[in-house]
């Protein structure tokens, strides 16, 4: 009894240590989508190279994922988690001297090793728990994620108090005081970590079941697209309304804040639904409100019997607002829905797993803002950024449909009477 004591206790002093953690990478992670807003005023960048620089940490923090869920399987997520935030700290504060746009590109490269800490907390934070509540577990540590909005509230107060270059050096001393709290609040089990007879060859043996790549593609709309639009949001603002820094990041909040924060509540739907439910309906939500963002701002005349008639469509801040705060909900159930089919369906090698479907969102997190830059420039339309969105929904809706809706009771009896014929 006293030991089953000991390891609830020491699960959720594990849980609460790695979700603080997590929250603090992701500040770091998504610092540049606040202080890019001066840079890019600083070195004159035009849209595809806003992109760019806001994505290029997203590319490292993707990449590792995987070798580093990996790392987790072998050799235990308390080890990884608290060297790879130590990694972090000096880039971090060497971003505060970078004068070029290389600069910022080359150090933004080592700075995005915080996004990778995912791979390690959600595998490392699972093991602590019953099958039954890891949903739940793996939802509350992924509402770190909600550190791209407390990014969004610290930042930019930092940056009109003390220029850009302050940020920066603040979050590197805040990573460092967060690894070292880490590494006294938690603890390590040789039984979380696989046997050493297993080869990585034989961990990546998962590359070849197409699950794991339908949920790839799943991820990559509810994380990636998650990630893209909380680096791109503060911008938008700017640019399509006229805010000012600060409230075009508070705005931008509502988005980025629901999106981690009720990953919690998304974890305990789907341990009560399932997965599949949940994802579901997400992907329904995330395709009508795409739909609707990317309408652009529209004006057009009619010839009426009483001469030209000129009407102006297109949505105001406050609508706008709103279907973000609505597409960032779905966000965090989604990703919280994701995760929950890798622990179901892949127990034994979670780390492996989300590794792989991490990577593959995080690249999706780093390409999908150069894209966003790149329609700007070629259309002139900001809303193509939604158009694009609107499109990966729709891919992820087919493919769900073809290999998860027609088998199960969604569609009902007459589904499967359909598909027998066929």
């Amino acid at each position: 009894m006293a030991s089953e004591l000991r390891n609830k206790r020491q699960a959720w002093s594990v849980l609460i240590a790695s979700t603080l953690a997590f929250t603090v990478c992701f500040m770091v992670w998504m610092m540049f989508g606040v202080i890019g807003v001066p840079i890019r005023k600083m070195l004159d960048l035009n849209a595809t190279q806003f992109g760019l620089l806001v994505a290029t940490p997203v590319l490292t923090g993707s990449l590792v994922r995987l070798p580093i869920g990996m790392w987790t399987d072998r050799f235990g997520g308390r080890i990884v988690f608290f060297l790879l935030m130590l990694s972090t700290v000096i880039p971090i504060y060497l971003m505060a001297y970078a004068t070029a746009f290389w600069h910022f590109l080359v150090i933004g490269l080592f700075v995005g090793l915080a996004g990778g800490s995912f791979a390690v907390g959600i595998s490392y934070v699972a093991r602590w728990f019953p099958r039954h509540q890891q949903g739940f577990a793996m939802g509350i540590f992924g509402a770190g994620n909600a550190g791209a909005a407390v990014t969004k509230f610290v930042a930019p107060a930092l940056v009109v108090a003390f220029g850009w270059a302050m940020v920066p050096q603040v979050y590197a001393v805040i990573m460092l005081v967060t690894a070292l709290a880490f590494w006294f609040l938690t603890y390590s089990d040789p039984e979380h970590t696989v046997a050493p007879s297993v080869t990585w060859r034989e961990q990546l043996q998962a590359l070849k079941d197409p699950r794991v790549w339908k949920y790839c593609q799943y991820y990559s709309i509810v994380f990636g697209g998650y990630v893209a639009l909380a680096l791109w949001m503060t911008q938008y603002y700017v640019a399509e309304y006229g805010f000012d820094l600060r409230l075009a990041a508070l705005l931008a909040a509502a988005f980025s804040l629901p999106g981690g924060v009720l990953r919690a509540l998304g974890g305990w739907l789907s341990d009560k639904y399932g997965a599949h439910k949940v994802t579901w309906w997400v992907m329904w939500v995330m395709w009508i409100c795409f739909f609707i963002l990317s309408y652009p701002q529209t004006e057009f005349t009619v010839q009426s019997v009483t001469g030209p008639q000129t009407f102006e469509l297109g949505l105001n801040a406050w609508t706008f607002t709103i279907l973000l705060f609505v597409v960032g909900i779905a966000s965090a159930f989604g990703k919280a829905s994701v995760f929950k089919y890798i622990s179901d369906e892949y127990p034994k090698n979670i780390g492996v797993i989300s590794g792989i479907v991490g990577l593959v969102g995080g690249l999706a997190g780093f390409l999908l803002p150069i894209m966003f830059g790149i329609l700007v420039d070629l259309t002139g339309i900001r809303s193509s950024a939604f158009m694009l969105l609107y499109g990966v929904v729709w891919i992820s809706l087919i493919w769900m449909y073809w290999t998860e809706v027609r088998q199960t009771p969604l569609m009902g009896e007459q589904a499967s009477s359909l598909s027998l014929k066929n």
